[in-house]
């Protein structure tokens, strides 16, 4: 057997059994570039090389920073400073050389997280009109529907409450980065779902 086919085995087993152990120890999910397979999946694969970050005409992913384990310098998306803008084509999808990134055919394929709504957070829920995360819905009307009803103990005044449809989000994100609600938390975040981005495509 050729040395380099040893060293190759030897740093995929390395990697697999960093991606365990990061997944037991319950760190925090990261947001991944659409085509990844769920967390242990995708850090079996990633390498780290960085092409899925240059590929990006939106610069989307950024290495993942200090604090986040052995997935310190693997791709991952702030959804609040540049969300995935679900590029025709996937190009970050195309360069992996790994199949860390793979099995995307359309938008309505991928499979990042799925947002989530903190009602008490969010204005809308108040009773003012918003709307600005549905407009900013790639999936409008299917990912994310309004919920029209009178203002609770309010005969007057309606409410127009965004419902995340979680079959159809994608979790790209667009709406944390257009959420209105300042920082330090947004009215809306994306929950990684591991288990739906494991199974998508496949």
């Amino acid at each position: 057997m050729k040395l380099s086919n040893v060293i190759a085995g030897a740093s995929a087993a390395i990697v697999a059994i960093q991606a365990a152990a990061y997944a037991l120890r319950g760190e925090p999910d990261l947001l991944r570039p659409p085509g990844a397979h769920g967390e242990k999946d995708f850090l079996a694969r990633c390498i780290k090389c960085g092409k899925c970050i240059e590929a990006c005409p939106y610069r989307s992913p950024a290495p993942a920073p200090q604090g986040a384990g052995i997935a310190v310098g693997t791709p991952c998306i702030d959804a609040r400073e540049q969300a995935c803008r679900l590029c025709e084509g996937f190009p970050c999808v195309r360069v992996c050389p790994t199949g860390a990134l793979r099995a995307v055919e359309g938008h309505r394929d991928v499979r990042m997280g799925v947002a989530a709504i903190d009602e008490e957070l969010c204005i809308a829920f108040q009773g003012m009109r918003c709307e600005v995360c549905y407009r900013a819905c790639p999936l409008i009307d299917e990912a994310i529907v309004i919920d029209y009803r009178m203002r609770e103990g309010d005969a007057i005044h309606s409410v127009f409450a965004p419902s995340i449809v979680q079959d159809a989000c994608v979790g790209c994100g667009l709406c944390v980065e257009r959420c209105v609600v300042g920082e330090p938390h947004t009215a809306i975040r994306i929950v990684c779902d591991a288990e739906r981005a494991r199974t998508a495509g496949s």
